[in-house]
């Protein structure tokens, strides 16, 4: 497939959320489905690990972590395209601290995806790509305000 008849994809991005203890309070579980709805991002693998406090790591299902009924995880089920491996998880598991789970998802910026086509057919590449913290953000903006306040 030359890169004029490839699909309109956009940036895909992957986040490793640690949640201390293996609590999840599901809070965040609408604002993702939101995204989704809105056909801002979409999920292409949603996984989740544990790591003991002996070290092991273990996968976790979507229906371990819905215990008590409380977390509405029954809309990601299923969400795995097969860019998440096991040693993608072990490789996740290794940045949470022992006793503590971790989400692992992939996602397309389906927002992007017009765009990116059509760069791609221009002949434009991606040559570097980061992102900013927010600790540095936030650092950043107190300093131009301390300063514009002088």
């Amino acid at each position: 497939m030359s890169v004029d008849e490839s699909p309109e994809l956009g940036p895909v991005d992957y986040l490793v959320l640690e949640f201390p203890g293996n609590r999840m309070t599901g809070e965040g579980w609408p604002l993702l489905l939101d995204l989704v709805e809105r056909r801002i991002i979409r999920i292409l693998d949603l996984s989740f690990v544990r790591k003991d406090e002996d070290g092991s790591v273990r996968a976790l299902m979507l229906t371990d972590l819905d215990g008590d009924g409380e977390l509405d995880l029954a809309v990601f089920e299923g969400a795995s395209s097969g860019l998440l491996g096991d040693d993608d998880l072990q490789e996740a598991a290794s940045v949470i601290e022992p006793g503590n789970s971790a989400g692992v998802i992939v996602y397309e910026n389906v927002w992007a995806a017009p765009l990116a086509a059509a760069l791609r057919r221009s002949g434009a590449r991606m040559v570097a790509n980061g992102r900013i913290s927010v600790e540095d953000l936030l650092a950043t903006l107190e300093a131009t305000e301390a300063g514009s306040a002088s």
